[in-house]
């Protein structure tokens, strides 16, 4: 994706053995890129959201284990950094998978080739995000196609939190398709919610959707309802940050909302799902899947470019209240019309699931079971 017109990622390999990211907690007023030199600066850019989304906090993840693998590469050493990267985030399944990805690979090698083969791992691991989601835009344009096709008109989307490009290494899930079709000459229309509170849509979503050109809105996260009732959403596409084997959807707070509005209003509800976004191991999202909760200033203040040009946080809530900061919600899979994936269009059930744990991937060429478990 562009930039004022210039292509990025969101992360990249520098030429002196460092890593650059786009600090996203200074979008959109003020595009900024922030050097990664050691591990602890990559497990504090996942932590405090520097980066976020799942498959960029995997990649991320990744590139932390070489950095560290650099200066120290021995067992001890490489135990401390895989223990310490995978606890900066509890709920996206991507950073515990990308780091078990390493320490497979690392583990049996001796210390003298673990950082040649850390950071080779690393940038496999980015280049195989780009492709999945590449591959989730082509197979989501199919959706919206079908949709323009019948309506022979602009196709209005909802989206919620962001799932573009700059939750990824390039392409992004849930605006993968927006982007796929918004090249092939489709009219589209976006819906953004703002995504309180940290306001990822209206933050995020909407400044990378302007970058693009993709005519877009701005709504209250409560707008997503009125909306539907009134025909103006032909479909809603969210990302996800946990997939569990029986296609229950882990996303940002809210997206179980939009599910029922949806739902109620007979409006196709889809995830755009990576599979290393799937979580074997579980199978009840809403009993299974740790819920992260975040700081009480998140929803307490609130920071914006004022008319003066400057950036400032101002505080929202009396100081006598306090405030609860869930991350997250889960939306039951029977809410879920499908899971746009790089393989095509996935039922969310544990029988449609359960199919992709034995052929092999289209990228890596691995049974996909083996490749998660």
């Amino acid at each position: 994706m562009k930039v004022n017109g210039t292509p990025y990622r969101t992360i990249w390999e520098t030429s002196d053995g460092a890593v650059e990211i786009i600090d996203q907690t200074r979008l959109p007023h003020e595009f900024v890129t922030v050097r990664l030199e050691n591990m602890r600066d990559a497990e504090y850019a996942i932590r405090e959201m520097q980066v976020r989304g799942a498959p960029l906090i995997g990649v991320t993840a990744a590139y932390g284990v070489a950095l560290s693998m650099s200066h120290h590469a021995s067992d001890a050493a490489l135990k401390a950094t895989c223990d310490m990267l995978v606890k900066a985030r509890p709920t996206a399944v991507n950073l515990r998978w990308a780091i078990e990805r390493m320490r497979a690979l690392l583990s049996p090698l001796q210390a003298d080739e673990r950082a040649v083969a850390a950071w080779r791992e690393a940038s496999i691991i980015a280049d195989e995000d780009v492709a999945i989601n590449e591959s989730i835009g082509r197979h989501g344009l199919k959706i919206i196609k079908d949709v323009y096709q019948q309506k022979n008109a602009t196709v209005n989307i909802l989206t919620h939190c962001n799932a573009g490009w700059l939750a990824t290494v390039d392409w992004g899930t849930a605006l993968a398709p927006v982007y796929a079709a918004f090249e092939t000459g489709i009219p589209l229309h976006i819906w953004v919610d703002e995504t309180r509170p940290r306001n990822q849509g209206a933050s995020l979503t909407a400044w990378e959707l302007a970058q693009h050109g993709v005519p877009h809105t701005v709504i209250v996260d409560n707008a997503g309802g009125h909306l539907m009732q009134h025909g103006l959403v032909e479909m809603v596409i969210v990302g996800c940050d946990r997939v569990t084997a029986t296609g229950d959807v882990c996303n940002k707070i809210g997206t179980y909302l939009k599910a029922l509005a949806a739902f109620d209003n007979g409006v196709p509800f889809y995830v755009a799902m990576p599979t290393p976004t799937l979580d074997w191991t579980l199978q009840d999202g809403v009993a299974e899947i740790p819920i992260e909760e975040r700081g009480q200033d998140e929803v307490g203040y609130i920071a914006g470019l004022c008319d003066d040009g400057q950036i400032r946080r101002v505080r929202l809530i009396t100081q006598d209240s306090s405030s609860a900061n869930y991350a997250f919600d889960v939306t039951p899979a029977r809410l879920v019309t499908g899971l746009i994936t790089e393989r095509g269009l996935l039922a969310a059930n544990a029988d449609a699931i359960r199919l992709l744990s034995d052929t092999p991937h289209p990228f890596t060429g691995e049974g996909l079971g083996e490749r998660v478990k």
